[in-house]
């Protein structure tokens, strides 16, 4: 009998892989190498901290609040990209990002989110601020397995980012009161600054594709000038997965262009977002991702390498390459 797709998603059209992958960086074992865009961006939108500071406002849902659900409110005459993974301090928890969110102008809405402070249920701002980081690629990737076929379940991803953010903080020997995530890119500031450094955008970069090893990911946006206001967060977090592992043998660069490639064909689908476009999900044989989708424009891809599955539920779809 022929596997059939989850009825919320459907085949997503078939699209051209709209990056090319730059020549790599090294240092420490760490591998990084810069995507730029493969067409010109058409979307206009800004991201969290700008639009923070211009009075777009996230909030807990009611005064009782809701750990998986936080209330967006958007007053400007642009949209707003919250990208998949972001942390947001403040309120009654730290919470981080389940899916990447396309604000519309002048629009509220409410946003699935998943829990990095386990030990913290009491308010301590009215609003959210930035936490100024996203969240390691390591916890994506769980977040992105537990929600590739209901990726705006409310709490289907809580137990992986409990895991995962206790793993790292133990992993790091951090001693947080609250278990929160965001304790230990505090503690290991000074080490993430210093090797920051070797790792700047490059001018017109648009994403970037990390390697530590045999681990590797790939972030990406539309617009230049969004990824490089959004580049320090996700470095952050691209750096504390790397703090255990450093001066390792670092990836093959003959590695990060097979991996654009198996992101590249990866599968497929799509189904509704949280705010504007679609929301879409990519699955192949070593890799698990989601995206972002306005009017057949790629806004947004997150994608990281998985290790061997059973093929439980997959069948071919479309792929990210030219058809």
């Amino acid at each position: 009998m022929p596997e059939q797709t989850p009825p919320h998603l459907d085949p997503a059209p078939r699209s051209t892989f709209p990056f090319q992958l730059g020549e790599p960086v090294e240092h420490r074992g760490i591998v990084v190498a810069p995507l730029f865009p493969g067409r010109d961006p058409v979307a206009r939108y800004t991201t969290l901290d700008d639009a923070l500071a211009r009075g777009f406002e996230i909030t807990e849902t009611g005064p009782e609040g809701a750990v998986p659900e936080l209330a967006v409110s958007n007053p400007l005459d642009e949209a707003v990209l919250l990208y998949d993974g972001e942390e947001l301090a403040g309120a009654k928890q730290n919470r981080i990002l389940n899916v990447s969110v396309l604000v519309a102008p002048g629009s509220k809405l409410v946003v699935p989110v998943s829990c990095v402070e386990q030990g913290r249920w009491r308010a301590v701002s009215r609003s959210f601020s930035s936490a100024g980081n996203v969240a390691h690629a390591q916890l994506r990737r769980l977040k992105a397995r537990a929600l590739r076929t209901e990726p705006l379940a409310r709490g289907a991803a809580q137990g992986a980012v409990w895991d995962s953010v206790d793993a790292r903080l133990q992993a790091l020997d951090v001693d947080s009161a609250t278990r929160a995530h965001s304790d230990a890119f505090r503690a290991h500031r000074r080490r993430l600054d210093d090797l920051a450094a070797a790792f700047s955008a490059a001018p017109g970069q648009c994403g970037a594709v990390l390697g530590i090893g045999n681990t590797l990911c790939v972030d990406a946006l539309s617009r230049p000038d969004a990824f490089a206001a959004l580049w320090p967060k996700l470095r952050d977090g691209y750096l504390l997965d790397a703090l255990d592992r450093l001066d390792r043998r670092p990836t093959r660069p003959e590695r990060l262009f097979g991996f654009v490639d198996e992101v590249a064909g990866s599968e497929l689908t799509s189904g509704p977002a949280s705010g504007l476009g679609a929301d879409l999900r990519l699955r192949g044989p070593g890799v698990v991702g989601s995206g972002l989708e306005l009017d057949g424009e790629l806004i947004q891809l997150s994608a990281f390498t998985i290790t061997a599955e059973a093929a439980d539920g997959r069948i071919a779809r479309p792929s990210l390459r030219a058809g």
